[in-house]
């Protein structure tokens, strides 16, 4: 069968159609590519930035963050300046400025005299991202305060809740410094080297919370938010007479009969009874020997609480250790109704999450039918 289509005859290279003229092939000085080189607009002003207003960063200044923020389109550091800080548009970038104009100095300093320290960083100074005006970078722990930290709780033996009220700290990021810090100490002891340039280069980008021994602690957060409790997180409908005096101890007993008031759900229920010593004039001294008090008797309560529960542990629970083994097993003898009456109970069996609240079941009445 002849094919379809003629076969292809090579076309001579000198030869060309009469009605085009022979078009010209750019070639390239560059290897790596065949595109040409054209100097853009935007690669001029990046290139002008990067020499002009943005040489500050090349050397940032040591004990402060170098966000974009924090300078103006000159290169100017913002707070350091005797001219107002005019508020910057949202999702703008620094635009460079005639090339007359761009004279940072090289060390990052532009008006800080000789001697003068620097001034703190405000609000606006520590938005990293200058497209995202609504994040701002949160203090970190500086390095001493975390090892203040860790020589108050495991060399001289001070409670977490004691600590955290001293140094202003959060009691569950006290507790994650203290492990942290064992771990290191551990690593010490046997050698492993660590990556120290690497997290002291990460500590410098990042506004610290300092330690002082001369002065008062600075605090790092709020350390008595109420906790958000899992038997308030369902929708109630509680009518009360107007002449009933509701308190706050009524609003956590309408939710589970159980529920604390919110003055003694908070992490640091004695700060509260000191404010209200303070509020009442009772002398210093006094509201310093009656929370040594509290804080005996908190601790007794707690130990009392931990011997009670590991004697009950060792009556119920059967430990068996195989011979070699490095595990061991724990036996418990368990009820089928352990789990109460509407398989809810927290003594069961297991945990069953996931189980939905009937509030926003259909057909549900959630309008009360009295008022009591």
């Amino acid at each position: 069968m002849p094919p379809r289509s003629p076969p292809f005859k090579s076309i001579p290279t000198n030869a060309f159609c009469l009605h085009h003229r022979p078009q010209r092939t750019r070639t390239s000085s560059r290897l790596f590519s065949s595109t040409p080189h054209h100097g853009t607009r935007l690669r001029q002003s990046m290139f002008g930035w990067l020499n002009g207003p943005g040489a500050v960063f090349k050397n940032p200044l040591p004990g402060s963050t170098n966000y974009l923020n924090a300078y103006d389109n000159k290169g100017i550091l913002l707070r350091a300046s005797d001219k107002p800080v005019e508020p910057k548009d949202e999702g703008a970038m620094p635009a460079p400025e005639d090339d007359a104009e761009q004279k940072p100095s090289g060390n990052g300093e532009p008006n800080i005299a000789s001697g003068q320290p620097l001034p703190k960083e405000s609000r606006d100074d520590l938005v990293p991202f200058p497209g995202n005006t609504q994040f701002r970078s949160e203090a970190v722990l500086s390095e001493e305060l975390k090892d203040e930290i860790y020589r108050r709780v495991a060399i001289q033996r001070r409670s977490v809740r004691l600590v955290s009220a001293e140094l202003g700290v959060e009691m569950a990021r006290v507790g994650a410094v203290v492990r942290l810090k064992a771990v290191e100490e551990s690593w010490v002891e046997k050698g492993q080297r660590l990556v120290t340039p690497y997290a002291r280069a990460i500590m410098s980008m990042l506004p610290q919370t300092p330690y002082n021994v001369d002065a008062a602690p600075t605090p790092h957060e709020s350390i008595n938010d109420l906790p958000v409790h899992r038997a308030t997180r369902s929708q109630l409908f509680l009518p009360v007479s107007e002449s009933r005096h509701f308190t706050r101890v009524d609003a956590g007993k309408a939710f589970d009969p159980d529920l604390l008031p919110a003055d003694e759900r908070v992490p640091h229920p004695e700060l509260i009874e000191l404010e209200k010593e303070r509020l009442a004039s009772v002398p210093r001294e006094e509201r310093i020997q009656r929370q040594r008090e509290r804080m005996d008797t908190e601790r007794q309560r707690k130990e009392a609480r931990e011997t009670k529960r590991r004697e009950v542990e060792e009556r119920h629970v059967k430990v068996v250790i195989p011979p070699g083994a490095r595990a061991e097993f724990r036996f418990r003898n368990v009820k089928v109704e352990s789990v109460g009456p509407t398989g809810r109970d927290r003594n069961g069996v297991g945990a069953r999450y996931g189980f939905p609240h009937e509030d926003r079941k259909r057909g549900q009445i959630k309008i009360p039918t009295r008022v009591e």
